[in-house]
């Protein structure tokens, strides 16, 4: 498969990746030939990538970290909770621990995996997926950083919560004033009255738009009084917003690690940024790349502690005839590099 820009996509290719909606049902299933007026409405709904089949790379496949299944079911679970906060019913903090155990058996599962981030985004299912990419993320730098298991899960859980407090909630209660009225003030308060996750879920809400250089919100706090956790998902949420954006200006995920690492003990932490840039996929299995050589190919194979340097699959054609196929590994070709992604 081939990983693309929307305005790329030419009526009657294959769809690769089925595309859901907010609450996990599927909207566009893949296999399915795509026509104008499908396009025209996945441009309407916010999607700005996706995969199709191509036949010379219909064996590259996106390395998952989440697998399909428990990807949707989280994000219908996480949909549910969401609509009960915005609707001021009861939610299942059960349900929310049971679901992060999921997504922590398929990280661990999966470690000697780079982390790719390309589930296809829409205006209806951001906000969920967004919520999901953070814990991924989360737990991804917390392995790398040896937290036992019940850390990971107090760590993930504070990751998948931790924009709660920007659900608008029902009409009723009385607005908070000045910095309380802060989202991350909002979901300290709605998170703490769950004793099932301990304070740590709440606070990893109020601190993760804190900075260690003390220019943060909502207190101003700097360095190590900040929680280790919620540095963690301040980098995880920073990267995910960097790379996913419905307007489509958002960055690849090379771009977002140049803005990351340059934000390093200013906004965000060092040796979390190092964890994580050592476990991203920097070029995504699907994408177009054009190298130092100016050949072109797509990157099909990834190097765990090599992210800069993935094996390019390189087709050489003159119109409709195929004329060769190789394959060239950037690890064993030193002099050879990535010059740009082509979107």
């Amino acid at each position: 498969m081939k990983y693309i820009g929307l305005e790329q996509v030419e009526p009657g290719q294959v769809l690769g990746k089925s595309i859901y909606s907010g609450n996990g049902r599927v909207l566009l299933a893949a296999g399915v030939p795509l026509t104008v007026y499908m396009v025209n409405t996945l441009n309407r709904i916010g999607v700005t990538m996706l995969y199709i089949h191509d036949p010379a790379f219909d064996d590259v496949m996106p390395e998952e970290m989440v697998s399909e299944v428990t990807r949707r079911e989280v994000l219908q679970e996480t949909n549910d909770m969401f609509e009960a906060i915005r609707s001021g019913k009861e939610w299942s903090s059960r349900t929310i621990r049971t679901s992060v155990g999921r997504v922590l058996e398929d990280v661990m599962s999966s470690k000697e995996l780079l982390l790719q981030l390309t589930e296809i985004r829409t205006k209806d299912n951001a906000q969920y997926v967004h919520a999901l990419n953070v814990c991924v993320i989360s737990a991804v730098i917390g392995m790398n950083m040896s937290l036992n298991y019940s850390q990971l899960k107090e760590l993930a859980i504070g990751a998948l919560l931790h924009d709660v407090g920007k659900i608008e909630r029902a009409a009723g209660g009385e607005p908070e004033s000045g910095k309380r009225e802060h989202h991350t003030w909002r979901g300290f308060e709605l998170l703490k009255t769950k004793q099932e996750f301990g304070l740590m879920a709440a606070h990893i809400a109020l601190q993760h738009h804190e900075r260690v250089d003390g220019l943060g919100e909502p207190r101003g706090l700097s360095a190590q009084e900040i929680h280790p956790y919620a540095k963690i998902v301040a980098a995880a949420n920073m990267y995910d917003n960097l790379i996913n954006s419905l307007d489509g200006e958002g960055c690849r995920p090379d771009e977002a690690c140049e803005k990351l690492m340059a934000m390093s003990e200013q906004q965000l932490d060092h040796e979390i940024l190092v964890q994580f840039i050592r476990n991203v996929s920097v070029y995504p299995n699907g994408s177009a790349v054009r190298l130092s050589t100016k050949e072109t190919g797509v990157v099909v194979r990834q190097h765990r502690g090599l992210p800069a340097r993935p094996v390019v699959r390189i087709v050489q054609a003159d119109g409709d005839m195929l004329l060769g196929i190789s394959e060239l590994d950037l690890a064993e070709h030193p002099t050879v590099f990535i010059e740009t992604v082509l979107t």
